[in-house]
C-alpha cells in the first residue's frame, strides 16, 4: 500500500486536469529478448521503471558483439516486482483514485548493472528496443515519471539522464525498505526519516588459490550500546598454527601502580609501563597518568592504592621517652634531696662560705629544668610548642646566672682581701644578685618579644621522610631561637672566663675550679648538640636537645654541689670555718 500511495502520488504529479482520455485497451505485453527483460502495458498515461529482477549482468569480453546476459535471479527482488504491478492494477481497478484514466507501465530489469539501468532509461525515453537519443516515438506526453532502481550504483546514471530531460524519479520505498544494500550491508531510513545503518563484517578466507567468505559479525546502528556489534567467535578462522586468537600488541598490560609511556618512534599501541613516582599510585590497569595522593596519605607498596601516613613524634610509648621520663624524674628527685641537705646545714660553714641564697636559687632552677623535659614529650600542640623552649631558656638562664653571680662575687672578694686593693667597695654591695636580676631579666625580654613577634606553632613535615607525617614545632623565628640559645652560651663562657680566673686563689675550698668544670661541660655538651641537632629530623632531633637539657643540668648540679654534698655528709670534719679559712688565715665574705 505504501508503494501504492507513492505511486499515485507521482502520477497526480505529472497529470494535469485537461489530459485527454485514451481508449486504447489495457493488455500485459512482454517482450522476450532474453537479454533485455522488458515489460509493457500501454495506458493514458505510461510510468517508466528500472528494476533489478537479476542480480548479475556478464561481462564484456571484447572478443564478439556486446551482449549482456542476466542471471541470478532474486526472489526479494521479484517480489518488489510484482508490488509494482500490483500497484499499477490496484489503480486502474479502483473506481475513486484516476477516473475516465488508465496507467501503464514500461518496464526493464537493470540486473544491477549500471551499463543495462543507463540502457535501459534511453529505451524507454526513445519509446523502442533501439536507443534513440534526444527522440521519442511515443505519444507525446504519456511518458510522466519514472521509478527508480533499489541500488545507488544503477540509480545515480539513471538520475543524471533524466535530469538532463526533466523527468521525476520516484526511488523504492524511501521511508520503509531498505535503499542501499549490498553484500557488505545497507542503509535504512526509519518510520521517522531518521538514516539507520547496518554492516556486515567480511572475513576473507583463502584456500588454496580459491577465496570464501565468511561473515563472523554484525554492527547494527539502531540497537543498545551492549547489543550493536555482534561478534560469532566460530565464524573466525585466525591464520595462526594452533587456530587461536593471534596477539596484537606489541606491550604488556600496565598493571596498577605503573602508567604508559610511549615507546620513541613506534606505534600509540606500542609502549613501555613505568612505575608511578614517589606520592602516586594508578588504581587501574593501562592508566596514562597517575593520580597523587593527598598530603596525609602515602601510596602502599604496589603503588595502586592511598594509605594513610604514619604520624611520628616522641610518643609517651617509646622507650626513650621512658628513660627521659625516669632521668628526669630521678634527677629531680636528687635535686630536692640536695635542697633538703642544704636547709638542714644551712647554718654550717660550707654553705654559708657560698652565698647562701644564691645556692638555693641555683638548686630551685637546676631543679625546674628537669620537668621542663616533659613538655618535649608527646605530641606536639601550639601551646607546647611556645612553651617548651621558653621555659627551659628562662629557667636555666637563671641558673648560670647564679652560677656567673658567685663566680664574680669569689673573684671580688679575693682580689679584696689585699692592701690598698680598689675591690672593697664593691665588697659589701649586692653584686650577686645585681648580676641574677639583670641578666636573667634580658632573656625574659628576648623570650616575650618571640613569643608577641613570631611564636613556635605545630607543624606536620610530609616531605622529610617517605610514608610519615613528622608532627613537630616550627620555631617561628629561627633567629629568636638561636638568640636565646646564643644568649645561654654567652653566659656560660663569661662564668667560664671569670672562674678560670680565679680557680688557682688560695683558699681550702675555692668553688671556682668547680665551677670551671661545670661551665665546661655545659658548653661541650651544647656544642656538640647544634650540629646533631641540625642534622635530625622529627623525634630524633627532639630527644637530641632533650639529652642536652638533662646532660647540662646534670653537669651544673653535680660539679658545683656534689663536692658540697660529699663535705657535709662523709666529712663533717672538714665543715667548719677554721678549715676553710685554712693556715693562712684568709677570710672568706659571704
Amino acid at each position: 500500500m505504501h508503494f501504492c500511495k507513492a505511486l499515485l502520488c507521482l502520477i497526480l504529479l505529472c497529470i494535469t486536469p485537461g489530459a485527454k482520455t485514451s481508449t486504447s485497451p489495457c493488455s500485459l505485453q512482454l517482450t522476450r529478448a532474453y537479454e533485455d527483460f522488458e515489460y509493457y502495458q500501454d495506458g493514458d498515461i505510461i510510468i517508466g521503471g528500472i528494476v533489478s529482477v537479476n542480480s548479475y549482468a556478464t561481462t564484456y569480453t571484447f572478443k564478439e558483439e556486446p551482449v549482456i546476459l542476466c542471471l541470478r535471479p532474486s526472489i526479494r527482488n521479484y517480489a518488489n516486482f510484482a508490488v509494482f504491478l500490483f500497484g499499477i492494477q490496484y489503480i486502474n481497478s479502483s473506481l475513486n483514485i484516476l477516473t475516465n484514466m488508465t496507467v501503464g507501465y514500461h518496464l526493464y530489469d537493470s540486473c544491477s548493472d549500471p551499463r543495462k539501468a543507463v540502457k535501459s532509461v534511453l529505451q524507454i525515453l526513445s519509446g523502442s528496443r533501439k536507443t534513440v537519443p534526444n527522440y521519442s516515438c511515443t505519444e507525446y506526453n504519456k511518458l510522466m515519471g519514472f521509478v527508480g532502481d533499489h541500488h545507488s550504483v544503477t540509480t545515480i546514471p539513471i538520475a543524471q539522464i533524466l535530469g538532463v530531460y526533466k523527468y521525476t524519479q520516484l526511488y523504492h520505498f524511501v521511508k520503509n525498505t531498505s535503499d542501499f544494500i549490498n553484500q557488505n550491508g545497507g542503509l535504512f531510513f526509519n518510520e521517522n526519516g531518521e538514516f539507520e545503518y547496518y554492516y556486515l563484517i567480511t572475513h576473507w578466507i583463502g584456500y588454496n588459490g580459491t577465496i570464501a567468505i565468511k561473515f563472523p559479525g554484525l554492527y547494527i546502528y539502531w540497537e543498545s550500546e551492549d547489543k550493536k556489534l555482534m561478534i560469532f567467535p566460530k565464524a573466525i578462522e585466525w591464520r595462526t598454527k594452533n587456530k587461536q586468537v593471534p596477539r596484537s600488541q606489541c606491550s604488556d598490560n600496565c598493571f596498577p601502580g605503573y602508567r604508559k609511556v610511549l615507546k620513541a618512534g613506534a606505534q600509540s599501541c606500542c609502549y613501555d609501563c613505568v612505575q608511578c613516582p614517589e606520592r602516586e599510585i594508578s588504581n587501574r590497569t593501562d592508566s596514562e597518568n597517575c593520580i597523587k595522593c593527598p598530603d596525609t596519605e602515602w601510596p602502599n607498596e604496589k603503588k595502586d592504592q592511598c594509605i594513610p601516613r604514619l604520624e611520628e613524634f616522641l610518643s609517651y610509648s617509646d622507650v626513650i621517652t621512658a628513660v627521659f621520663s625516669v632521668l628526669s624524674a630521678l634527677l629531680f628527685l636528687i635535686t630536692i634531696g640536695i635542697l633538703i641537705i642544704f636547709i638542714i646545714f644551712k647554718d654550717t660553714a660550707i654553705v654559708k662560705a657560698n652565698n647562701t641564697s644564691l645556692s638555693f636559687l641555683l638548686l630551685v632552677s637546676i631543679m625546674l629544668t628537669f620537668p621542663c623535659v616533659f613538655l618535649f614529650l608527646g605530641r606536639p600542640v601550639d601551646i607546647t610548642c611556645m612553651l617548651r623552649q621558653s621555659t627551659f631558656s628562662i629557667v636555666f638562664s637563671i641558673a648560670i646566672s647564679c652560677v656567673l653571680g658567685k663566680t664574680t662575687m669569689i673573684y671580688i672578694v679575693f682580689k679584696a682581701t689585699k692592701p690598698g686593693s680598689v675591690w672593697n667597695k664593691w665588697v659589701n654591695m649586692k653584686i650577686s644578685n645585681a648580676v641574677v636580676l639583670t641578666f636573667s631579666s634580658i632573656q625574659v625580654m628576648i623570650n616575650i618579644t618571640w613569643l608577641a613577634a613570631s611564636p613556635p606553632f605545630q607543624e606536620l613535615d610530609t616531605r622529610s621522610y617517605p610514608g610519615k607525617i613528622i608532627v613537630q614545632c616550627n620555631e617561628g623565628s629561627v633567629m629568636a631561637f638561636y638568640s636565646i640559645l646564643g644568649y645561654m652560651g654567652l653566659l656560660a663562657a663569661v662564668s667560664f672566663i671569670i672562674a678560670f680566673l680565679a680557680r688557682t686563689l688560695p683558699d681550702s675550698f675555692n668553688e671556682a675550679k668547680y665551677i670551671t668544670f661545670s661551665m665546661l661541660v655545659f658548653c661541650s655538651v651544647w656544642i656538640a648538640m647544634i650540629p646533631a641537632y641540625l642534622s635530625t629530623k622529627g623525634k630524633d632531633m627532639v630527644s637530641v636537645e632533650i639529652f642536652a637539657i638533662l646532660t647540662s643540668s646534670a653537669g651544673l648540679l653535680s660539679c658545683i654541689f656534689s663536692p658540697k654534698c660529699y663535705i657535709i655528709l662523709l666529712r663533717p670534719e672538714m665543715n667548719t670555718k677554721a678549715h676553710l679559712l685554712g693556715n693562712k688565715n684568709k677570710t672568706i665574705v659571704s
